[in-house]
């Protein structure tokens, strides 16, 4: 009888510890919180690039003025974003979706492409739980793909139907326009870029627990989903690119950076092979995670206004 209680004992402790476990993970990536752990990783490549990227971006959106927009997500949550009218009318409107832990104004570079180069209207959310948009959780992409949608309509009635929609995404922001694809888009949407998305959260949380903490992804990554399950509604392997781009009906160019280590880039081949829809594949030599921009501006320009140029009117 002993050794059976001392058993039982010993089930529920350890069931205790890796439930609490779960929470703390469940706290350190999905819920809102400061995410300082990203700024000591490496696979994010180096941070001197970025900041001084931030001060072009910055020195960008002074020049240009905005409106801030709002909406109501499917959920009751109110989502927000910069909205920058082009500086000659047109029905031409490119979404961008910023990355984890992220907001809508990290999004300016890609702006500039739309913006300058194209002649485009340009939208930036912030994802839910990022910026000013309501929320306290990540939705990885998935969740979020109502949102784009939720943005998509309230377009289409600005615009009395008459708009072009692109719809383009980096990191995070990639996974959720490939998620968006799968869903029942309005002809006004004809074209989507996903620049590093993973496949699904399972999978990049897979490969994150692994390559931050060298852990197996059983049973730790199972009992986080369940907690997030639990406080935000969905489950890591629902929440899935992979899925959706087989439904996919909307022209969509995959990029990622040949050097990626936080996406890893094998992830874009079977989203490109799996991909129902026509497609394009762009890898970029020396580029780490959602920096093919940075290695490579003139390529990417060109590469996105020729992709989006054949499926939007000129």
């Amino acid at each position: 009888m002993s050794i059976v209680l001392g058993t039982t004992a010993a089930i529920v402790s350890a069931g205790g510890a890796i439930a609490a476990v779960s929470e703390y993970m469940y706290k350190l990536a999905i819920k809102r919180t400061n995410k300082e752990f990203l700024a000591q990783n490496s696979d994010l490549g180096e941070m001197g690039e970025w900041q001084r990227q931030a001060q072009a971006n910055e020195e960008w959106r002074r020049a240009h003025p905005f409106e801030e927009l709002s909406v109501n997500a499917y959920d009751g949550l109110k989502l927000h974003g910069y909205f920058f009218a082009a500086k000659e009318p047109t029905d031409k409107l490119a979404i961008l979706v910023h990355g984890y832990s992220g907001q809508g104004l990290d999004m300016t570079t890609y702006a500039a492409i739309y913006y300058d180069t194209l002649g485009f209207n340009v939208f930036m959310p912030d994802n839910r739980g990022h910026g000013k948009s309501e929320g306290d959780y990540i939705g990885f992409g998935w969740h979020d793909r109502l949102d784009i949608l939720k943005w998509v309509e309230h377009f289409v009635k600005r615009f009395d139907g008459q708009v072009e929609i692109v719809l383009h995404g980096v990191s995070m922001g990639g996974a959720t326009v490939l998620m968006t694809s799968g869903e029942a888009l309005p002809t006004q949407v004809k074209a989507i870029v996903a620049d590093c998305a993973y496949t699904s959260v399972h999978e990049e949380l897979t490969y994150q627990l692994k390559q931050m903490f060298k852990l197996p992804s059983f049973p730790l990554l199972y009992t986080t989903s369940l907690a997030c399950r639990l406080h935000a509604g969905y489950s890591f392997k629902e929440a899935t690119a992979l899925e959706q781009v087989k439904r996919a009906r909307t022209p969509i160019l995959f990029i990622h950076g040949e050097e990626d280590t936080f996406v890893p880039t094998h992830m874009v081949h079977p989203l490109h092979e799996h991909c129902s829809s026509e497609k394009e594949l762009w890898l970029v030599p020396g580029a780490a995670h959602g920096a093919s921009v940075l290695v490579d501006y003139n390529g990417y320009r060109d590469r996105t206004c020729g992709f989006v140029t054949r499926y939007v009117t000129q």
